[in-house]
């Protein structure tokens, strides 16, 4: 098992509502893939460092968690989908 940190911008302009399902989505998928969750870090609104579909800003999210190296790539495959992920970046940790 290795240790992940997939970071995740998402949409500012919708409900707090919203944002937080988006998450659990992204949650869910991980442990749907094989992958257990240990910490969910939210830094909150930041202003982005360019525009990204006319947005500048977007909610930051950092979750981290154990799987096995063929759960990453299953996991950004259906976040690439999302609608109200602006960006994504899943980096494998060192032990």
């Amino acid at each position: 098992m290795n240790k992940y940190e997939l970071a995740v911008i998402v949409n500012a302009k919708i409900e707090d509502d919203a944002r937080a399902e988006v998450i659990e989505k992204v949650q869910g998928l991980i442990t749907r893939f094989g992958g257990t969750v240990s910490d969910v870090d939210e830094w909150g609104k930041k202003r982005l460092a360019y525009e990204i579909q006319k947005m500048k800003e977007g909610y930051y999210y950092f979750i981290h968690f154990e799987s096995d190296n063929t759960t990453p790539s299953e996991v950004e495959q259906r976040i690439r989908i999302m609608d109200d992920v602006l960006r994504y970046l899943c980096i494998r940790q060192d032990a």
